[in-house]
């Protein structure tokens, strides 16, 4: 299905590390996966698993330490010139985690909404701009006279909907989430998550949806990459890894998912990954395609244990 479809990022062999010499950390190694245009794809993980870090290397925020990220057949790591950098801020937006520390409360929701537009393109009379606000805020359900408003006059869930007019501003073609729900109250995620899939249907954006729990995953992405310890173990469509789980670490993240019933909550069986018991030092892991589209991590060993 995926073969003909459009590549819109392409992420291959990327390492990201922090440090230097006997302080080097490498919290992503050789990461590779493609995003679809007008698809939403998930990279998931506990805390630490360097899914963000992913996220942060793809909008600029983190520099690679090695691999490539090709972004519409171009790359954008590493030096690039000045015309691909705009481009980049421009069509590559981030929704945060926290919308409480992502906002500057000490600004006007209608600068903080303007603020990337006005960096990006300086010839904008303040009508245009102001006009642009009011529609960015009235796409994610915000009235337009909030703009006058302060960041503390706001909720969890509203101060979100201005993030992601402040992202929807600049008219992007791939927005990058990372946690945009999980600072919510349960109440508000459901609200966020529709809005977001709207606004993907109106303007055909294409998403990275970072998150660490399943269940979230299962709703809102069509693909997912299951990331552990700068590692990426499993991937495919999300409902197969989902119902056919088959790398340990994406059961145990399943395990964990609570369910409605109470009486299947008493005799679940919590997995913990223990990754000691994989031994890659005499045989080291590759990816394997164990249905179509469907990868795992693993050497052949394991991977018999395994299916």
């Amino acid at each position: 299905m995926a073969n003909n479809r459009e590549v819109l990022l392409d992420v291959r062999n990327l390492e990201v590390s922090f440090g230097s010499r006997s302080k080097r950390f490498v919290a992503v190694k050789n990461a590779n996966f493609q995003i679809y245009k007008g698809e939403t794809f998930g990279l998931v993980g506990e805390s630490g698993s360097g899914k963000t870090t992913i996220g942060r290397a793809i909008m600029r925020i983190n520099p690679t330490s090695g691999g490539d990220i090709i972004y519409k057949g171009r790359k954008i790591n590493g030096k690039i010139d000045k015309e691909l950098d705009q481009k980049v801020i421009k069509e590559i937006q981030m929704i945060f985690q926290d919308p409480q520390a992502s906002l500057n409360e000490r600004a006007k929701v209608d600068y903080i909404v303007s603020e990337g537009l006005l960096n990006v393109n300086k010839k904008l009379s303040k009508e245009e701009v102001t006009q642009k606000v009011h529609q960015a805020l009235r796409e994610v359900g915000l009235l337009p006279e909030f703009a006058s408003r302060f960041p503390h006059e706001f909720s969890g869930g509203q101060k979100q909907r201005i993030g992601i007019a402040r992202a929807l501003i600049m008219e992007p073609e791939f927005i990058i989430a990372d946690e945009p729900i999980s600072a919510l109250d349960v109440s508000v995620r459901a609200q966020v998550l529709n809005l977001m899939r709207e606004l993907q249907k109106k303007r055909d954006i294409t998403y990275l949806f970072i998150a660490h729990d399943l269940s979230v995953m299962r709703y809102i992405t069509d693909r997912i990459a299951v990331i552990h310890k700068g590692d990426i173990v499993e991937m495919g469509n999300t409902e197969d890894v989902i119902t056919n789980p088959i790398h340990p670490y994406t059961k145990a993240l399943l395990s964990a998912i609570p369910m409605p019933d109470p009486a299947y909550e008493k005799k679940k069986e919590l997995i913990v990954f223990n990754p000691l018991y994989l031994d890659y030092e005499k045989n080291p892991p590759s990816w394997t395609e164990v249905e179509q589209g469907h990868f795992i991590l693993a050497n052949q060993i394991d991977l018999k244990e395994w299916l």
